[in-house]
């Protein structure tokens, strides 16, 4: 079957990770000092000392100042990638297609989806067979909970280029309906179709993503082990490989490669991962100096225009800030009304006792019928809260059954509690 037909048979959409499908080969390089991506954005440096009214020149500035933020987790990079952009559009304030594109991008990494999407139409409409534009705007109609609109969208992007950044975001649509057998299937399709070492360790990394979050964390470590033999600086095949480690009881490979991981990569979500993996197993400084890492990093991020949404609601959700947990959690729903920020809302109402209302946002989670341990697990919980213990059994057990290794911290809970319930269902 073709896949546009294939995509059309899809009822529920959702298309974005925190850093989306790539874009080029050099989407996942280390800093400018080492990298083709650094040294890209080098050459556009010198050469717009010698053409400054370039206005295409700034905007490719500016769109590798956002990937570079992300590259290399610092934030700073994005004031450097608005100015990029402003420039860009200075010079050609009309029909300037790539700087909106540029500055939808931007929007996107800082976590303002309304804008985001507001700059993908306009550069939509101005350049409507640019593949990656569909992208853009099928991410940020993602993160807005707009799913058809975001089905759309990712159909349009196959349509126009069936490539590696189309099917990966092909992918996420089938993942997040709940359907990860094919979802592995389109995967290996983009993987086939990837020829940069950067594009064959992202898809690398999602099918060992796919494999742990589906309960087989040897099958992630292979895929980890591949994508690294194609790429070695990816830098997010360490998070896998430390994940992958730590729930096949590789305790001291699992300790080494997140301290290798927070000393060169501290994305946010693995700093959290990286502490709570330490804490459950008793490394309760090193546990500290994580946390103490991803607050500091939280106040970074809000410094340079980034709120940050699920990362922090569920931090201070689960490590006693109840109050803080709920602030974030309004926020996030403000800014990005996407599943797992239902789920995280949930969970924040929760840590706060607020259960009835929790369940109501534990359900809107559910209803796109992703195949998630967490979601599972938080609903069991609440639902016990509420006294509800057939159905706290029932979605406990899911947790469980979905993925054994989800949460080093919250598995052991969901056991106990399980057993306080009298079994699994």
């Amino acid at each position: 079957m073709a896949m546009a037909a294939v995509l059309a048979l899809v009822v529920v959409v959702a298309v974005n990770r925190e850093d989306t499908a790539p874009v080029s080969g050099a989407a996942a390089d280390p800093p400018p000092t080492a990298d083709p991506l650094g040294a890209d954005i080098a050459g556009i440096q010198a050469q717009l000392k010698i053409t400054p009214n370039n206005a295409d020149g700034w905007a490719t500035l500016g769109l590798d100042y956002v990937q570079e933020a992300k590259n290399t987790v610092n934030p700073m990079y994005y004031p450097k990638a608005e100015g990029a952009l402003a420039r860009s559009l200075q010079i050609m304030p009309t029909g300037n297609a790539a700087a909106l594109a540029g500055q939808a991008a931007l929007r996107a990494a800082q976590h303002r989806f309304a804008d985001s999407l507001t700059l993908a139409q306009q550069a939509q409409a101005l350049d409507p067979q640019n593949s990656m534009i569909y992208g853009t705007l099928a991410d940020a109609y993602t993160q807005l909970g707009r799913y058809d609109d975001a089905r759309g969208a990712v159909q349009q992007m196959l349509n126009l280029h069936p490539g590696t950044p189309a099917y990966t975001r092909a992918e996420y649509v089938y993942e997040l309906a709940g359907q990860p057998d094919q979802a592995r299937v389109l995967m290996n399709q983009a993987l086939d179709e990837a020829t940069a070492p950067a594009d064959i360790a992202f898809c690398r990394y999602y099918l060992a993503e796919l494999a742990f979050t589906g309960g087989d964390p040897a099958e992630a470590l292979r895929q980890v082990q591949l994508g690294t033999q194609a790429d070695p600086r990816y830098p997010d095949l360490l998070e896998g490989q430390a994940k992958a480690e730590a729930a096949l009881g590789q305790e001291a490979a699992a300790v080494a490669d997140y301290a290798q991981l927070l000393a060169s990569t501290p994305q946010p979500q693995f700093v959290i991962e990286a502490g709570e993996y330490l804490e459950s197993i008793g490394h309760m400084t090193e546990a500290q100096q994580a946390y103490a890492l991803f607050d500091a990093e939280n106040s970074l991020f809000t410094s340079n225009g980034v709120q940050l949404d699920t990362d922090p609601t569920l931090f201070y959700a689960d490590h006693g800030d109840p109050a803080k947990a709920l602030s974030f959690g309004e926020a996030g729903l403000r800014i990005r009304p996407f599943v797992e920020m239902d789920d995280a809302y949930g969970w924040a109402l929760h840590a706060n006792g607020r259960d009835a209302e929790a369940l109501t946002w534990a359900n809107k989670a559910a209803a796109t019928g992703m195949r998630n341990a967490l979601f599972a697990f938080h609903k069991g919980m609440i639902e016990n809260s509420l006294g509800q213990k057939d159905a706290a059994r029932t979605d406990l057990s899911a947790a469980l059954a979905i993925n054994p290794h989800f949460d080093p911290l919250q598995v052991p809970v969901a056991r106990a509690t399980l057993t306080q319930l009298g079994g699994p269902r």
